[in-house]
């Protein structure tokens, strides 16, 4: 495991908002993709409103990164919440509020996925 890797695992344990602006502002944004696949799911785990909407309402972040890879694996991540309480307001105002249509139609399929899975 790289360092950065090591940093973002950290980062995902740490229970402050704080570590959330990190994942985000450095995580999201990399060039590499395993950085953004870690940093997606360090996001997940977290599972809060700021934290999960990084990687569902954001156009190029989570589940809208242009890597396949990188959506799927927050996909699969996300499927796998135990309680998506949360995931599902956000789903929500997704699909409401955003003014993205790419962005929206992602979280269509995530909610059809989640209701497919249950």
């Amino acid at each position: 495991m790289t360092k950065e890797l090591k940093i973002i695992e950290a980062l995902g344990r740490h229970e402050d908002d704080a570590s959330i602006d990190v994942l985000e502002d450095l995580g999201t944004n990399s060039s590499r993709e395993d950085v953004r696949e870690e940093t997606a799911k360090a996001l997940i785990r977290k599972n809060n409103e700021k934290a999960l909407r990084i990687v569902i309402a954001n156009k190029g972040k989570g589940v809208n990164d242009l890597s396949t890879k990188v959506a799927i694996t927050t996909v699969n991540s996300l499927l796998a919440l135990d309680d998506k309480e949360e995931l599902l307001k956000i789903i929500d105002d997704t699909i409401n509020d955003n003014s993205e249509e790419e962005v929206k139609n992602t979280a269509r399929s995530i909610r059809a996925l989640i209701n497919l899975s249950n």
